[in-house]
């Protein structure tokens, strides 16, 4: 058994050799970034290999993590990263990202399931917080899927495309997600999880 391995990815640290993936999916397209921050100016293959070589050989401070997301072939599908991190209240946040071609396919779930499992079973976490522009109707959506509560509503905190936003607050506690993802085993529970 592999924690890092579900059914249809794996989640791996990130390499310098994942630069111009990464860079491919930025250079290509911008609506990515809009979904899940701002759009940046447009970068150089060369930033890309740097924030890539700095990923894979940085220590890892506060259970702040970057994992590379590939599905069974090895390619490179997505990105998930922790932050916000508090040990002593016991809080994370996280942010995902799944490149376009490779979206609907259930991998940003599994990513997302398998970051969570993590933390609340090996970290000893009790909360995860995700905030989410309200203008992405997928990501409301796929957080509701996956059974988190939506708690607030931050108004106009985001701007994009010339207007102000509102940014939506879901959270899920340890217990709701042990009574939403039972499994005695590392393979039930992950099957429980994606049959949902």
């Amino acid at each position: 058994m592999n924690i890092w391995r579900g059914v249809d990815i794996r989640l791996r640290g990130i390499e310098p050799e994942d630069a111009e993936t990464f860079y491919t999916w930025d250079s290509t397209e911008t609506e990515t970034a809009r979904m899940v921050e701002w759009v940046w100016p447009a970068g150089s293959l060369a930033q890309a290999k740097q924030w890539a070589q700095n990923r894979a050989t940085e220590t890892t401070k506060n259970d702040e993590f970057f994992f590379a997301a590939e599905n069974g072939d090895g390619i490179l599908v997505g990105i998930i990263n922790t932050h916000g991190c508090d040990r002593r209240v016991g809080c994370f946040k996280y942010g995902v990202s799944i490149a376009p071609a490779f979206r609907g396919r259930g991998y940003a779930a599994e990513a997302v399931l398998l970051v969570l499992r993590y933390f609340f079973d090996e970290l000893r976490y009790q909360k995860v917080t995700a905030d989410v522009y309200a203008y992405n109707a997928s990501s409301v959506r796929f957080h509701e899927r996956l059974g988190f509560v939506q708690e607030g509503r931050i108004r106009r905190v985001v701007f994009s495309q010339g207007q102000h936003f509102d940014m939506l607050v879901y959270g899920m506690t340890v217990e709701e997600f042990c009574t939403r993802y039972p499994g005695s085993t590392a393979e039930d529970w992950l099957q429980n999880c994606l049959s949902r």
